[in-house]
């Protein structure tokens, strides 16, 4: 059984607030600009929006990767921009306590995204693509039903798609029928994937990609209905693809396993 495209959502920089698409580009390394860019600590660790970090999600980010240009719209409407800087210094960042290579992006965002985080941060660039879990987890994939049965756990009407920063939402499946994908060719628009694995959650899908603040308690709804289950991360929602063969992805493509 498949079903068809009802959203695709990236973000050009890692932790920035999710930003919607009607169509993308869906290469081997992940879709065309989502987290091209991610930031850093002063130890160069990888900086992420958990905790007092959620206010990084109400702040916007474009890029024109053919320009190129990239645009931070912060919370109070202002915004920062400029042409990204092909010259910064080489880096070993600590991406989730792997080493990645990057490339600093020196320009006027280090300054207000700083302030927006509470602590000096630094924009870098990857060497090797964005996806966190690398070639494997390319793009991500969630049933638009899963978000109807983790409502359902929390008392709620609706869970926003937002709070999980996954690529693509489906709509026309029964609830988690997106983990029967795993190890399958899945076609999605002129995309081929294959599904690797599940998506394990953290403390950020708590937080409302409105304001930053946690208020709803998700990971004890995922161990309440889901933490029993034998997956390949605990606390599954969702699922990561490798890309099998790339192409264009549109909202209401089907989606199908083949």
């Amino acid at each position: 059984m498949g079903g068809r495209v009802s959203w695709i959502s990236a973000t050009p920089v890692k932790a920035l607030a999710v930003e919607q698409l009607t169509e993308v580009e869906l290469l081997e390394r992940g879709l065309r600009g989502d987290r091209h860019f991610y930031l850093v600590d002063e130890a160069n660790r990888l900086v992420n929006n958990k905790g007092r970090r959620g206010p990084l999600q109400l702040i916007h980010a474009t890029f024109d990767e053919e320009a190129p240009w990239l645009t931070v719209r912060l919370a109070d409407g202002s915004a920062v921009e400029g042409e990204p800087a092909e010259v910064g210094e080489e880096l070993t960042t600590s991406f989730h306590r792997r080493p990645r290579a990057a490339r600093r992006v020196p320009g006027p965002w280090d300054d207000a995204l700083s302030d927006a985080a509470g602590e000096p941060v630094r924009l870098v660039v990857s060497r090797h693509g964005g996806a966190d879990r690398g070639r494997g987890g390319a793009a991500t994939l969630l049933g638009e039903a899963s978000l109807g049965a983790i409502a359902g756990v929390l008392g709620v009407d609706a869970v926003d798609s937002r709070r999980f920063r996954m690529n693509f939402g489906v709509a026309g499946l029964e609830a988690h029928e997106e983990d029967a994908w795993i190890g399958r060719r899945v076609r999605i628009g002129e995309a081929v994937v294959v599904p690797q694995g599940n998506v394990g959650r953290c403390a950020i899908t708590t937080q409302n990609p409105e304001t930053g603040r946690a208020d709803l308690d998700t990971l004890k709804a995922l161990a309440a209905y889901r933490g029993e289950r034998e997956t390949t991360e605990p606390l599954p929602f969702g699922i990561h693809a490798a890309v099998a063969e790339p192409g264009h992805v549109r909202v209401g493509d089907p989606v199908l396993p083949l």
